[in-house]
């Protein structure tokens, strides 16, 4: 499966692109297993550097900042899962199955791409769940938006609304049910695994079977499916 060619970044999130060139792919690849081992808020550019054993300046001729990096990786990993319901539900007609993988997809979106060796799916599926979104409530949030950061996430948002609205074309709430389908997967999973109390879902060893379950649950329920 190739979808390089479906991913699509906003240019001010780098300052040079990290695609184009070895070092920047690098920084990518390792950005996401430092990032996933240690949590953002400890990770630095200078312990990227030491991680890569490279020099700390030149991060920076790629990325202005920590926060935009991460920017970087929550809209690559947008792109991905958007990808990934592109290629799971083509030759599915029934649009509630279409939801369903949605949904399956949502959750767990960590299918490796051959193609694409130096990004992780798995730990940036972990740095999604647990640090996704700090990347987006900023005080930042207006101007990043007008910069078109947020657009593969409105793309993705809109057309899990289009399948909703395939299954009911009278419910109110596509978008809403949409991104809320979408922050639950993350939210719940990190509930389970960290804030047990909030959440009446389960997870053991990456197991997302729950997950599933109480999204498809609230989502048919809403949709009186």
């Amino acid at each position: 499966m190739v979808i390089t060619s479906n991913i699509t970044i906003p240019v001010g999130l780098y300052l040079r692109d990290p695609l184009q060139t070895s070092l920047g792919r690098k920084i990518i690849s390792h950005s996401i297993d430092l990032i996933d081992e240690i949590g953002f808020e400890s990770f630095t550019f200078k312990k990227l550097a030491i991680r890569m054993e490279s020099n700390e300046t030149s991060l920076y001729r790629y990325f202005e900042n920590k926060h935009l990096l991460l920017l970087y990786l929550v809209v690559w990993y947008w792109n991905w899962v958007s990808s990934l319901i592109d290629y799971n539900t083509k030759n599915i007609i029934d649009p509630i199955k279409r939801l369903v993988i949605i949904i399956e997809n949502f959750v767990d979106a960590t299918k490796e791409n051959p193609t694409i060796d130096f990004v992780n799916e798995k730990k940036l599926h972990h740095i999604i769940i647990n640090e996704s979104s700090k990347s987006y409530h900023t005080k930042k949030i207006d101007t990043e938006n007008q910069e078109g950061f947020f657009k593969a996430y409105k793309m993705l948002i809109e057309k899990v609304s289009n399948v909703i609205l395939e299954i009911d074309h009278t419910f109110p709430y596509p978008h809403a049910l949409a991104s809320n389908l979408f922050e639950m997967a993350n939210n719940q999973i990190y509930f389970a695994e960290h804030l047990p109390k909030l959440t009446d879902v389960k997870v053991k060893n990456e197991n997302y079977d729950e997950v599933v379950e109480l999204l498809i649950f609230y989502a048919k329920r809403l949709l009186n499916r």
